[in-house]
């Protein structure tokens, strides 16, 4: 692995002689606050749609099987190519990447605010997932390298992994608002301004990463891995609509499979491998990985059928349901502030494990919801698991990061996005089902949140006995 060479030494850059400052620097605030700005914006867009879509159909004469769509064609792109960009980077230069991301991601929201009909709309979404592929990567290995290891990255990757909860938080709230007050465009529309305010602002303050020569891309490895990841994405994101006996998921769910595993033996005899398979062994990547699977999976699982509990079992608003919501982002901010220090103070490793473990216990506290009340519960139950499961989200990012070279930083955060992607993309398919096809929705919701409260618990046990072992 060749050494990089920034053309402007990183905003606290651990120097040999004088160690790390305290405190952020004025540039140090001001290059986090761009990283995450981005990644903020990228959080939202993957819920600020949501609740718009049964307008934005009627608007396009977008059938109703075909809104789908509108969530998989930005759901296939963002996560199938996270691994691939997040490894262009860390060969070719992050900063260049990441301007390049955030063109495509505004333009591509333009296309979709402006859309005439629903090949227009849905490719403007296509776009706009490409565009994050690109965004979240090197969004996290340009916070990662700019800050040394320690109680600064900490602190900047509780500030991103609060931010990244809030986004999807307020996205769902933002939705509801704005496509009644200004249009199901306008929430495309806010996207797009967000990503130039971003993009005028990157340029000045982001330090360019290069190698000093231009190794090769493992096509071979870039090709099975981001064909297996499209397929997987795509086969389980329409399991949740079509089920899993359905012909179509269950080709691309086995034809996922095998390109994954075709990648394992391309990497393993690859000279350069697009995924070090040694790095996939460190149990501080593979456990931490794992945590992370388990954490945004079940969360958003959770937050699925509750949607679902509150509107359709209780008959609450959707106003009411936005507000049970609005109190769990503040939790989630609230534990974003104090995750810094507390990793500082104990650790990463134990941090997320008695945060899979604490909000594995807060959801199993949903099983006290009855048919005729428990909107209270609901709100409290949610927002302590919301703040341990950002707990477990900034955590985790430490702990696979931890340790890594700078040189393969875009591979290790590349990791902990696809992680995050997959984790959204899997959970609702596989246990949100659940809560619709039981005798009673509400006997439905009940399964599921017993099912994700055993997940958390189970991953809190493995990863505290595997990353006991990592040394």
């Amino acid at each position: 692995m060749a050494i990089e060479t920034p053309t402007t030494a990183p905003v606290g850059t651990a120097d040999p002689v004088n160690p790390a400052p305290a405190r952020l620097s004025g540039r140090a605030r001001l290059v986090l606050f761009v990283l995450c700005a981005a990644q903020f914006m990228v959080a939202l867009d993957f819920s600020v749609l949501n609740v718009a879509l049964p307008v934005l159909g009627r608007d396009l004469g977008l059938s109703t099987s075909g809104l789908q769509w509108a969530v998989t064609a930005f759901a296939l792109p963002s996560g199938g190519f996270l691994l691939l960009f997040g490894r262009i980077a860390d060969l070719y230069g992050r900063r260049r990447l990441f301007l390049t991301g955030l063109t495509l991601f505004g333009a591509s929201s333009l296309l979709a605010t402006l859309a005439w009909d629903p090949a227009s709309f849905l490719a403007g979404r296509a776009l706009q997932g490409l565009g994050a592929a690109v965004i979240v990567p090197t969004g996290m290995s340009l916070l990662t390298t700019t800050f040394p290891e320690g109680p600064l990255r900490d602190r900047a990757l509780g500030i991103s992994g609060t931010l990244l909860s809030l986004g999807f938080t307020v996205g769902m709230v933002a939705g509801g608002v704005l496509t009644d007050t200004l249009g199901w465009r306008s929430t495309m529309g806010l996207l797009a301004l967000a990503s130039v305010i971003v993009l005028v602002l990157a340029p000045k303050v982001l330090a360019e990463s290069r190698t000093p020569d231009r190794p090769k891309l493992d096509v071979p490895g870039a090709v099975t891995v981001t064909g297996g990841l499209l397929a997987l994405i795509y086969s389980l994101s329409t399991a949740a609509q079509r089920g899993f006996g359905d012909a179509d998921v269950l080709v691309t769910l086995v034809v996922g499979v095998a390109l994954l595993a075709a990648f394992g033996i391309v990497e393993s005899r690859s000279a350069a491998p697009l995924v070090s398979l040694p790095m996939l062994r460190r149990r501080t990547v593979a456990f931490g990985n794992l945590g992370g699977l388990a954490t945004f999976s079940m969360m958003s699982t959770v937050v699925f059928v509750l949607t679902l509990y509150l509107q359709e079992v209780l008959g609450l608003s959707a106003f009411g349901t936005g507000l049970v919501f609005g109190v769990q982002g503040i939790a989630s901010v609230a534990a974003g502030m104090c995750a810094s220090r507390v990793i500082g103070r104990f650790g990463a490793r134990p941090t997320l494990v008695v945060s899979l473990l604490g909000q594995g216990l807060f959801i199993g506290a949903l099983l006290g919801l009855g048919e005729d009340s428990g909107v209270l519960l609901a709100t409290v139950a949610v927002s302590l698991a919301s703040m341990f499961h950002l707990g477990a989200i900034i955590s985790y990012g430490v702990t696979v990061t931890s340790g890594v070279p700078d040189g393969e930083q875009g591979l290790a955060t590349g990791l902990v996005t696809t992680t995050q992607q997959v984790g959204i993309t899997v959970g609702i398919p596989l246990l949100g089902v659940l809560a619709t096809t039981q005798g009673t929705l509400f006997d439905g919701v009940r399964l599921v949140v017993a099912a994700a409260a055993v997940i958390l618990v189970a991953a809190g046990v493995a990863a505290g006995a595997g990353l006991r072992r990592a040394g």
